[in-house]
């Protein structure tokens, strides 16, 4: 019987996973799922795919048993078994304790917050579990950080496993736990509610409704189980899992707490992105929670540290407010603050949240081309704060010497002239755009700045991008721009080096770019083994060295012996390339 658990990434979302377990063209099984403890009603194989028995002895030892046939490489009898000592496990109070014996290590990994904190042999390279259990779990979560802290750590370094926290899980939290990267649950809990009579819900334990036929037994336990994970899978694989969890986290304080402690770890973390999504992808923005999610802090650190405005429009920036029509230049409103201004030589940025900032030049990426919030024209204490401390950013790198401010926001900006055209009044409001229009009036008269045209702003623009996805923008030096929008294609002496992807809201790079971008150094770079000879994908397996900051969506250039030999798309960040197994990029161009 083999102990090894075949797994395939199907959905990921920054730490969140679906795996398809067993044969990865034909799974028998996905997370998250259940995992059926001794003395539970047998549960249907796809919906819990293991049997999991702790026997009686002292240090304890845990089994877990797979239904259904999950071990490569002919996935034929159920399997794998995986057995480990837990060890003895203190509490997590006494971090500074050492127990003396540690749990086991192997296929099935058992770690507590004292042997994270002390056993020196999780950091051998060739430690890769199959399963990770945290044992204490329970207590972990009862304390301020301690359980975020350790399923960050766990994720981090064993982010090719199956992680279980027994004991923590229900339907009322279950998808802040995969938000954490949790993909394995149990019924305890369940078991506790049918034992007082309750039912373990999405929304948490409640008393029966009499005179109805609701029911505190385990078949109506488990369809509540069933429901949650079936929804948590839909929202992964649409996007969409951030507005689930954001939901959830409201059913307790505690919740919220770890959401926070959780989002204040990720942000931490450069590797942990995703760079492109798919056209018809939502970023749902509902409310104050929403402005710590990392998707968001990670636009909001760029836009304060490091983003760059084009060459030459950076003498006057136009505060703008957001539409709910994205791109904003498609919306109604967007087109009478352009014909207002009348110009293309100033910079226009639009004051929205939570992304605090988002610049013309960059209004057609993600995030910011996907986010939905609710419009109230109220502005929360933190949503201003961030706002102004990301205008006040921009000033002081760039040479802005005037802001004509035409956003729902004001602010006290040293240094620059600054002028009001809103005054309270409706943005569209025919006084404030009369007031809009004679203030770029009044600047173009004493500056009489030239107009760029549209070929110098779509270079522009996509020079923008390209700082922002990539690594420079030096390969776009000398291109023309041709076609028609949305499909416009860049070439470079004759050639098409690139195509804007309209679905990708991103560059779709040629083959032709492969040498520039090398040249150029515009992309992160993966190296594969010499000895291979490179057809499909990128597989971990294949994989020699590649360069940090690597996020899931991005395009990686393909080395070999020192040579440029392709483009490739991650579809794993690189915090995880050299320990997951299967593909982590997949094949584009090869030359």
């Amino acid at each position: 019987m083999g102990n090894e658990l075949g797994r395939t990434v199907i959905h990921r979302y920054l730490y969140a996973r679906s795996w398809g377990l067993g044969d990865r063209k034909v799974p028998s099984a996905t997370t998250p799922c259940l995992i059926q403890l001794d003395g539970d009603p047998e549960i249907p194989p796809k919906l819990a795919p293991f049997f999991t028995r702790t026997d009686n002895e002292i240090p304890a030892t845990l089994t877990i048993d797979a239904k259904l046939p999950l071990s490569p490489p002919d996935f034929q009898q159920p399997s794998p078994q995986l057995i480990a000592k837990i060890g003895h496990v203190l509490p997590p109070s006494l971090e500074e304790a050492d127990a003396g014996e540690l749990a086991e290590t192997g296929t099935l990994l058992p770690l507590s917050w004292q042997r994270l904190n002390h056993d020196s042999k999780l950091t051998d390279n060739n430690l890769q579990p199959s399963i990770v259990v945290l044992v204490d779990a329970v207590q972990l979560a009862a304390q301020k950080d301690k359980l975020v802290r350790a399923l960050s750590v766990i994720k981090n370094r064993f982010p090719g496993a199956l992680i279980w926290t027994p004991g923590l899980g229900g339907p009322d939290n279950a998808a802040v736990l995969v938000w954490f990267g949790v993909d394995l649950f149990d019924l305890s809990r369940s078991r506790q509610c049918m034992a007082a009579n309750l039912l373990l819900t999405e929304s948490g334990p409640r008393n029966l409704v009499a005179d109805t036929d609701d029911s505190a037994d385990m078949s109506c336990q488990i369809a509540q189980w069933n429901n949650a994970l079936k929804e948590i899978k839909s929202h992964l694989a649409g996007g969409t899992l951030r507005t689930l969890v954001e939901r959830q986290s409201l059913n307790s304080p505690k919740l919220v707490e770890h959401l926070r402690h959780h989002d204040k770890l990720s942000r931490s973390n450069s590797n942990l992105g995703i760079s492109h999504v798919d056209s018809t992808t939502m970023l749902h923005c509902n409310s104050s929670i929403s402005l710590e999610n990392p998707i968001i802090t990670k636009w909001v650190d760029f836009m304060s540290n490091d983003y760059v405005a084009p060459k030459g429009i950076d003498n006057v920036l136009i505060l703008l407010p957001c539409s709910a029509r994205k791109p904003y230049r498609m919306s109604k409103s967007h087109r009478k603050f352009m014909n207002a201004i009348g110009i293309s030589s100033y910079h226009e940025v639009m004051i929205t949240s939570p992304l605090g900032l988002v610049p013309r030049d960059l209004e057609e990426v993600w995030p910011a081309s996907h986010y939905d919030i609710p419009v109230t024209g109220d502005w929360s204490l933190d949503e201003f704060s961030r706002s102004e401390n990301m205008v006040k950013d921009l000033l002081s790198r760039h040479n802005y010497h005037t802001v004509i401010n035409h956003s729902s926001m004001s602010f006290k900006l040293d240094g620059v002239t600054y002028v009001e055209t809103r005054n309270n009044l409706p943005a569209t409001s025919k006084e404030a755009l009369e007031n809009l229009s004679e203030a770029v009036a009044k600047i173009t008269q004493e500056l009489a700045p030239r107009n760029r045209r549209h070929h110098r702003i779509l270079v522009d623009n996509f020079q923008s991008v390209a700082r922002y996805k990539m690594n420079n923008d030096l390969w776009l030096e000398g291109v023309k721009i041709r076609g028609k929008p949305p499909y416009w294609k860049i070439d470079l002496d004759g050639n098409q080096i690139a195509q804007w992807s309209n679905d990708r809201r991103g560059f779709s790079l040629s083959k032709s770019s492969v040498k520039l971008i090398a040249d150029n150094s515009s992309l992160k770079t993966a190296t594969i083994k010499p000895s291979i000879k490179w057809k499909g994908d990128v597989f971990s397996s294949i994989v020699e060295s590649f360069d940090d900051g690597i996020t899931s969506g991005d395009d990686v250039l393909i080395l070999q012996n020192n040579q440029p030999i392709g483009l490739a798309r991650a579809t794993a960040s690189g915090w995880e390339w050299d320990k997951i197994p299967g593909i982590v990029a997949k094949g584009h161009q090869r030359i």
